[in-house]
């Protein structure tokens, strides 16, 4: 797996979409997962036939705990949608 992170973190490199840095508050621990899709019928070491799952795929995982932590956070309340509706009734546009 750790060959997966390497090959995907030297794709977005390359892309000039990451870039490399030393120490922040902001960075996050990263992990694969396999992706899995359908079912298959393998036999094992013993001769059964047991089931399995197929891996078509690798998807990456993030854990932003740390940045959620000192993000500041907005205290807008969201209005109701029967408050926007009345507010945008009777005009011909509304954006």
């Amino acid at each position: 797996m750790q060959e997966v992170v390497r090959a995907e973190v030297l794709k977005l490199f390359q892309a000039d979409i990451i870039y490399p840095i030393s120490d922040s508050p902001w960075v996050s621990p990263t992990q694969v997962v396999a992706k899995k899709s359908g079912i298959t019928v393998v036999q094992n070491d013993k001769g059964e036939v047991v089931s399995t799952r197929l891996t078509l795929g690798w998807k990456g995982c993030i854990d932003y705990q740390k940045l959620n932590a000192i993000t500041r956070k907005d205290h807008f309340p969201l209005p109701f949608i029967d408050q926007v509706l009345e507010r945008v009734s009777g005009h011909p546009f509304y954006c």
